[in-house]
């Protein structure tokens, strides 16, 4: 008998999880936070071994193990990344498995951010399978904007 409370306590909160908004913003949280603190064994965890992050530069496209091996060399000095996180919309597939979000995030440095991405259910837990940083270009300024960056890759 106690076996089978062990069991079912033990599914119950996993079966919580799925398609728990709390859930999926507790690990974007962690994910901002594991950052600026550096602490790379914690941030890089987040992450589903498939995973995937697309940074600011159209060059950033990194697998895990690329973007791991960039983040953990930066966080051993010390140093991470910021970012506070201002608003945020989180959805999910019918079967509760799969989260997609978007959220504005604020840089002391650079003001305003967005991020967007998927996680995935794994078993028990939520893991990031996609996370897109993008620095939003008002369309006032986007002419402008996008005539400097196609400068700045023909020079490459």
């Amino acid at each position: 008998m106690k076996n089978i409370l062990i069991i079912f306590f033990v599914s119950t909160g996993i079966g919580q999880n799925i398609g728990s908004t709390d859930a999926v913003e507790n690990v974007l949280d962690n994910l901002h936070l594991y950052a600026s603190e550096a602490n790379g064994e914690k941030y890089f965890d987040l992450f589903a071994e498939k995973a995937v992050f697309f940074g600011t530069d159209i060059s950033e496209r990194w697998d895990k193990k690329a973007f791991q091996e960039y983040g953990m060399a930066r966080f051993a000095s010390g140093t991470g990344w910021t970012y506070f996180m201002k608003e945020r919309n989180v959805f999910f597939s019918d079967d509760g498995k799969t989260a997609w979000f978007d959220e504005i995030l604020i840089s002391k440095k650079y003001g305003e951010y967005r991020g967007t991405g998927v996680l995935i259910f794994l078993e028990t837990e939520w893991k990031i399978a996609q996370y897109n940083l993008l620095l939003p270009i008002p369309n006032n300024l986007m002419k402008k904007y996008a005539a400097e960056i196609k400068n700045y890759y023909k020079q490459k």
